[in-house]
């Protein structure tokens, strides 16, 4: 095989391939997280009670392990956070609210939705593996790119009209950047 941009353009984009849908396809996914996270979808929600009025001040570690225990909440705590009116504990696949005034409250038991929500993790793994492939896959991208600006020829080259849109393409996300800070 004789190396040329469209050789090397065509094979790292070959072996990259399904990382690419997975990252395409998780992204998207991610991007919309408010609305529905793949990562967390409801499996049930129990309602619970407490005594009641709670005091926000009672709301310590202390009370937090004790409910984690009385309600057997096999699950890691994330955080917990109180405000005027209620209750807010997130573990790692639960979350809780109770209202401090009433008692009365739920607990959300979530799950990983399947294959999507693994998808959506190699966008967040830091194992020292997974960086090392994601850098390589970094490097891959950026090769893929220097050389798909080699590979057409004539009126539809990067020198005659591929630079512009690449300009266009450069600037667009700049301009989210200043609008968005």
């Amino acid at each position: 095989m004789k190396l040329t941009a469209r050789n090397t353009h065509r094979d790292l984009a070959y072996f990259f391939v399904g990382l690419i849908i997975a990252f395409s396809i998780s992204g998207i996914f991610l991007n919309h997280r408010q609305s529905w996270h793949p990562r967390r979808y409801t499996v049930s929600t129990e309602g619970i009670s407490v005594a009641a009025p709670l005091i926000k001040d009672s709301v310590t570690d202390a009370y937090i392990s004790r409910f984690t225990r009385e309600k057997n909440i096999q699950d890691d705590l994330r955080r917990f956070q109180v405000n005027d009116q209620q209750v807010r504990i997130s573990y790692v696949t639960h979350d809780v609210e109770i209202d401090l005034a009433t008692g009365q409250g739920k607990i959300i038991t979530y799950r990983i939705t399947p294959l999507l929500g693994q998808m959506t993790q190699l966008h967040q793994d830091t194992s020292k593996w997974w960086i090392y492939y994601s850098d390589a896959f970094g490097v891959a991208m950026f090769i893929i790119a220097l050389t798909g600006m080699f590979i057409e020829k004539g009126q539809n080259s990067f020198r005659s009209r591929g630079w512009w849109l690449a300009l266009l393409g450069m600037v667009f996300p700049l301009i989210f950047l200043i609008l968005l800070s």
